[in-house]
């Protein structure tokens, strides 16, 4: 009876000191960016706001990662809404360093806004760095001017 016990024991030590090689780190690490990218020229100023969540996890002792993202491009006309009433078409683009969108409006009447916007999301896409100059242009009535975006540091 001893030796089934000292048996058991030593099984039930055993089982309690082993470790579990399938376990997954519960920690992961969540790094938030959050970006306001600002510039102007002389007709246009802009604002590119961009929210990013990272996330690093261990998993089976591989390092797994995944990421979502939003932007939303602000093009405000520093002239009157007066100046654009004669507008017809209006085409803006920017271009970071891993991406580029476009959009252009044409109007059959005057714009009734002087702020145009555009935005998006993505899930497991490319990001957006601190330290990127986000290029913009802009087409309007025969007009065409460029200027970059550079992150406001707070």
């Amino acid at each position: 009876m001893k030796k089934i016990l000292t048996v058991l024991f030593i099984i039930m030590v055993l089982t309690a000191c082993g470790s579990d090689t399938t376990k997954k780190d519960n920690n992961p690490k969540t790094i938030n960016n959050d970006y306001k990218f600002i510039g102007e020229s002389e007709h246009w100023e802009a604002k590119y706001s961009y929210k990013g969540t990272e996330l690093w996890q261990e998993d089976d002792g591989k390092t797994a990662y995944s990421n979502e993202d939003s932007y939303e491009l602000v093009l405000k006309y520093k002239g009157s809404l007066e100046e654009l009433s004669s507008m017809k078409k209006l085409e803006y683009t920017y271009e970071t360093i891993t991406e580029s969108g476009r959009k252009t409006e044409t109007y059959t009447e005057p714009p009734s806004e002087k702020v145009f916007t555009t935005s998006g999301s993505s899930e497991g896409g490319s990001k957006v760095s601190k330290d990127e100059a986000i290029q913009i242009n802009v087409k309007w009535d025969g007009f065409d001017e460029s200027f970059e975006l550079h992150n406001k540091v707070n």
